[in-house]
């Protein structure tokens, strides 16, 4: 049973309301609820769907009238159904019993035309982020260029007379063509050629949009994207990509993010690598040296006698998992800084220290391991 609704009320005119009257209240509405002006209220998008529903039924003459004298159900006829079950019609088919009118009567009431409009093209945006923006999230604001519904028209693509009952199918969206066998009557229901289906036809297209319900244009929108975005992973912007034709549903806006190299940091996963470079006195005795980190910067202590290659590690200042539950570590690679321009001053100093005991490395004990590795290895292979 079709629900009944009050398109005078949904509206706010008399049941005498003129066409001018109709439209003028319309556009004080669409304005108001459009999706456009109410991003992400749902309410909104219901309501403008209602009174856009209201307007192209009382703007219309025909579907006025049927409107006034059945309710709601008068704006359905002539929209014929597909039969449901084609093969209980078989029986009657080769008894000879086929009647003309199967495909009308109750079985006409089944079948719903497709909607007015062509959905929106979806659209893609790159995003560049900083490691940084990375690791404590961010948002952004972006401006694009998409298809827009058409301000004059609010997407319908009519101008003031709105639709007019197809010519061709007279409303149905349908062509049915019949033809006779000896089994009986066939008839072949196909897609109106000239209304695709919808059952109307533009009867005044309109100037600002050429008849399509959309125009170009810019938008900008915020986007919050979450810490731990990757790059290459995108955030869905429901229905901020191309506007539909005709009123037709928006696509969606997929913001891609892309992350910019770092001067300090390497990424791996949710972990951050860092190389600290220090001079041989530093590794020799030891020494404290403040460290950058995506949050700030740290104190680090260095134990006498660091080696080249040790890796040490800062539990927490890494990137925060997506997902959530923990945040990755910092990784901090110690090199040992050689010079390669010396004064004299300094070659002699270095000269005097490559004497004492401790500076130099234990050549013995390095040919010893040496000698080891490769008795190992010629054990393997004998």
């Amino acid at each position: 049973m079709t629900e009944y609704k009050d398109y005078y009320a949904i509206l706010g005119v008399s049941r005498t309301a003129t066409v001018e009257e109709i439209k003028r209240a319309y556009r004080r509405l669409a304005l108001k609820y459009h999706p456009d002006r109410n991003p992400g209220d749902k309410a909104a998008e219901e309501k403008f769907k209602e009174i856009t529903e209201a307007y192209e039924v009382l703007s219309d003459p025909e579907k006025r009238a049927r409107y006034d004298r059945f309710g709601t159900a008068g704006t359905r006829f002539g929209q014929r159904q597909t039969v449901d079950d084609i093969f209980s019609a078989f029986s009657d088919i080769f008894s000879g019993t086929i009647f003309e009118d199967f495909f009308h009567g109750t079985h006409q009431q089944r079948r719903q035309t497709r909607p007015m409009g062509e959905p929106g093209e979806d659209l893609r945006v790159t995003v560049q982020l900083t490691l940084e923006e990375i690791a404590q999230g961010t948002e952004k604001t972006i401006e694009y260029e998409r298809w827009k519904v058409c301000p004059q028209c609010y997407g319908s693509g009519a101008r003031s007379g709105g639709y007019a009952t197809c010519p061709t199918c007279h409303g149905t969206g349908e062509v049915r063509t019949e033809s006779q066998s000896i089994f009986g009557r066939f008839v072949n229901i196909t897609v109106c050629p000239q209304c695709q289906g919808t059952g109307s036809v533009i009867r005044d297209p309109c100037s600002h949009c050429e008849g399509t319900g959309r125009v170009r244009g810019k938008t900008t929108i915020t986007v919050k994207i979450p810490a731990g975005i990757r790059s290459g992973q995108y955030i869905p912007v429901r229905g901020k990509g191309h506007a539909g034709k005709h009123g037709g549903e928006s696509g969606d806006l997929y913001v891609v993010i892309e992350e910019l190299p770092h001067p300090l940091f390497q990424r791996d996963g949710d972990d951050v690598f860092y190389d600290l470079v220090i001079s041989f006195p530093e590794a020799a005795l030891g020494t404290t040296l403040e460290i950058p980190t995506l949050y700030g910067t740290v104190e680090l202590d260095l134990d006498p006698g660091t080696q080249p290659g040790t890796l040490l590690r800062l539990r927490g200042k890494g990137i925060p998992h997506l997902q959530g539950g923990g945040i990755g570590d910092m990784y901090i690679r110690v090199n040992v800084y050689v010079p390669t321009q010396l004064s004299a001053r300094e070659k002699a100093l270095l000269k005097e220290l490559q004497k004492c005991e401790h500076i130099r490395p234990n050549q013995q004990s390095f040919q010893e391991k040496a000698r080891d590795f490769f008795r190992k290895i010629k054990e393997v292979f004998s």
